[in-house]
């Protein structure tokens, strides 16, 4: 099969950063899928492991932890799935990426692909959406169904991959966002995302706050940077409330100055379930399922904003390019071999 893989982690510009390879097929295990994959798309997280470090692989490492494509064999214990169905998800990071012909994926972390999506635009959603879902429902203890209605939201991030999906499910539960963004174009997609109001990240959040009438907020999800705004956050956050972040912290950070307000910080990383295999790992194929039916009622849309074709090292490598940027809006996808 095909596949674009590395052997050794170089700078992005660098040829050799991510190359095409031929590789054998993959068997199935008892639990997995395996799938022939029809479009992927780019995380911050390829970046993070392509990074460049003195290490070298004795085998091309497949990276990529988002795709959609078509079942093409099954494990003898899988129930969910049969060839030929039409599905995507994230994966797992233990685990070889998606950025192959073929690829290997536990069912249980699996959902069945939105029917009004085409593969490009399903690509786009799984590891942001489960991470986005996560950090609202899970983490933040939010109800989907609209038990903290009217409460506030500061999303920290709006335009990026997760926060252009979390804006869409903060929706759902009825709350009000306060999302950043500073560009012309990432404001205007925010706002049609459905960002009650949108603050410029390039001053102080605590004024563009207290321009819109916000002393505190009840929630915060930062989905860009945990160091710069730690101590914004802390200020920010009503007593009681709840903060979520999902990029780690360089340095150390100040934990004590939440303690007087009895605030609530917790990690969110989408990996965790299938990591670890929890108990509770199927939940991702399940909320995967229940995205699907939104984005085929309506309710929720793609985040892709720019899709390369085909699936190769050179598009890969501009994508990773792009992310690296930090300028991306949405989401970047490659589809076809």
């Amino acid at each position: 099969m095909k596949a674009v893989a590395l052997t050794r982690y170089l700078p992005v510009a660098d040829p050799e950063a991510l190359i095409d390879v031929e590789l054998h097929d993959p068997i199935p295990g008892p639990r997995d899928l395996l799938v022939r994959v029809k479009a992927i798309s780019v995380n911050p997280i390829d970046t993070k492991v392509r990074a460049p470090k003195d290490k070298l692989e004795t085998k091309p490492k497949v990276l990529g932890w988002d795709a959609a494509g078509v079942v093409e064999q099954v494990g003898e214990a899988v129930s969910r799935f049969r060839p030929g169905d039409e599905v995507y998800y994230a994966g797992s990071i233990t685990r070889p990426g998606c950025n192959s012909e073929l690829h290997l994926v536990d069912e249980r972390i699996v959902g069945a692909k939105p029917t009004r999506l085409s593969f490009a635009e399903a690509a786009a959603l799984p590891l942001t959406t489960i991470t986005a879902w996560e950090a609202l429902f899970e983490r933040l203890g939010i109800d989907v169904q609209g038990e903290q209605a009217g409460q506030s939201l500061l999303l920290i991030g709006g335009a990026g991959g997760v926060g252009s999906i979390g804006i869409q499910l903060a929706n759902l539960a009825g709350l009000t966002v306060i999302a950043t963004a500073s560009r012309p174009e990432t404001r205007a997609l925010v706002e049609k995302l459905g960002a009650d109001h949108v603050v410029d990240h390039r001053q102080p959040l605590s004024t563009g706050l207290r321009q819109l009438g916000f002393v505190a907020v009840d929630y915060i999800a930062n989905f860009v940077d945990t160091d710069s705004y730690w101590n914004p956050m802390a200020e920010l956050i009503r007593p009681e409330g709840r903060i979520v972040s999902i990029v780690d912290n360089v340095h150390p950070v100040a934990l004590n100055l939440l303690k007087s307000k009895s605030v609530t910080f917790a990690w969110e990383s989408m990996f965790t379930k299938s990591m670890f295999e929890t108990p509770n790992m199927s939940s991702q194929g399940k909320l995967l399922d229940e995205v699907a039916l939104l984005v085929d009622s309506g309710t929720i849309q793609s985040t892709v904003t720019e899709v390369l074709e085909p699936i190769n090292a050179a598009n890969l490598r501009e994508a990773h390019r792009r992310i690296e940027s930090h300028k991306t809006i949405g989401k970047i996808v490659l589809a076809g071999w």
